[in-house]
């Protein structure tokens, strides 16, 4: 088989109207990444030329996917001759954080669009500083409406440097910034030829060249379960996406917290490793999996559990542990205090978790202590907490297993806050 390309994550983040879905739509339709039925959708309507909304092919493959025509491959996945690239679609800053934080998609690299007639906005700044908390590194920056400022060189300028000042100081370094027109299609796929003062590379050239993200193979093996089947013939066969480590065809897993629940190992010896149907050997980070596990039964496992190698197993925090975190506040709308208890999501799990204790809030610029023991917290701070679930789950520290210790916490209906963990402290 020949080596596939390296497949990315990405995200589109920025203020609101600045232009991510024209952006987002735009390069769809200039790779000719756009079903050809959505095509045909936009000449009945007679939209040619100017009247292009791009945003609007979004929509529509929004809710194409919605209806459940077809999980629509090309709203977000697209190639460049050197990438496989997922879009995650973010129009709103609830999706975003969600999509970004929950579920499978761990975004390796964000772009972030900034209308060069406002500049840095709030939530320009809230996004850039929420894509670094959450682990992202690589950044794009797309200075976008170029049009209605006649391509003036200087006022790129201006915007790009207000733009790079603050990811520096979020940390950083060589970020790629290119003049774009969304809706003119300038420097997004094509080349603009109303900017030569510009000689970078397009948008579509900058994502092609994003470094490959590291696969961690050396970090201990985690696969959170996003289902169970039982097959007829086969077994239970659990299905996940391999986080960190490598799962090879032999190998004694442990699903937990299932057996600190059960208060017996749920485990087994993996009998086969499947992905897109076909057989294979070991799976590597980023594979997403169903693999048979002698021993197991169906009902001994769920969505959220997480499957490690016996000798390494994933860390379990139950009701008497606690863990503190870092968190940013990004909506709530009155303030969180002690005993405030919303839901935790993080990799495929969702348990309640109440918050024990506010130790310190953040400047969200420097990350240096403003406040000891604070009150209260409100939407806008970043601050430390001590949390306590209400029933064991697997959380692992930041900096041991990244991809497993980011998570969001979200109440009534919307992403109240992101965050970080630092530390578990076990009840002994």
């Amino acid at each position: 088989m020949a080596k596939e390309k390296p497949h990315i994550n990405i995200v589109f983040i920025g203020h609101v109207d600045h232009g991510k879905s024209t952006t987002v739509g735009r390069l769809l339709f200039d790779s000719q990444n756009i079903p050809e039925n959505i095509i045909q959708k936009f000449e009945q309507m007679g939209e040619k030329g100017k009247s292009f909304k791009f945003a609007w092919v979004m929509d529509r493959l929004k809710e194409e996917r919605e209806r459940g025509i077809t999980i629509d491959v090309a709203h977000t996945k697209f190639e460049t001759p050197h990438r496989y690239i997922t879009i995650i679609d973010a129009p709103g800053h609830r999706d975003f954080v969600k999509n970004m934080i929950t579920g499978a998609s761990q975004a390796d690299a964000a772009v972030l669009v900034v209308a060069v007639t406002d500049g840095v906005m709030p939530q320009t700044k809230e996004h850039a500083f929420l894509a670094k908390t959450l682990g992202i590194n690589h950044m794009i920056v797309s200075v976008n409406k170029m049009d209605m400022v006649n391509y003036d060189e200087k006022k790129f300028k201006q915007v790009a440097e207000q733009v790079k000042k603050l990811l520096m100081m979020l940390g950083y370094k060589n970020v790629q910034v290119i003049p774009t027109s969304a809706w003119e299609g300038d420097n997004i796929v094509k080349k603009s030829d109303k900017m030569p003062w510009y000689n970078g590379p397009t948008l579509f050239e900058a994502l092609d060249q994003i470094p490959e993200p590291p696969k961690p193979t050396d970090k201990p093996l985690r696969i959170p379960i996003q289902d169970v089947y039982s097959i007829k013939g086969v077994g239970t066969v659990p299905v996940g996406r391999v986080e960190t480590g490598v799962l090879k065809v032999g190998d004694v897993v442990i699903f937990e917290p299932a057996s600190t629940i059960f208060h017996k190992a749920i485990q087994g010896e993996v009998k086969s490793i499947e992905m897109h149907h076909e057989s294979m050997p070991e799976a590597l980070p980023g594979d997403n999996i169903g693999f048979n596990v002698r021993g197991v039964g169906k009902n001994d496992i769920k969505r959220g559990d997480v499957a490690g190698h016996t000798n390494n197993p994933p860390t379990v925090v139950r009701p008497k542990d606690t863990f503190k975190a870092q968190i940013i506040v990004l909506n709530h709308p009155t303030a969180i205090t002690v005993g405030y208890t919303p839901v935790l999501h993080a990799h495929t799990l969702q348990v309640a978790v109440r918050f024990e204790q506010l130790l310190a809030k953040l400047d969200p610029r420097t990350g240096n202590i403003v406040e000891e023991n604070p009150q209260f917290i409100k939407t806008g701070d970043s601050a430390i907490v001590v949390l306590r679930p209400t029933k064991p789950m697997v959380i692992e520290p930041v900096k041991e297993i990244p991809q497993m210790g980011r998570f969001a916490i979200r109440d009534m209906g919307q992403t109240v806050a992101a965050g970080m963990v630092i530390s578990v402290q076990k009840a002994e």
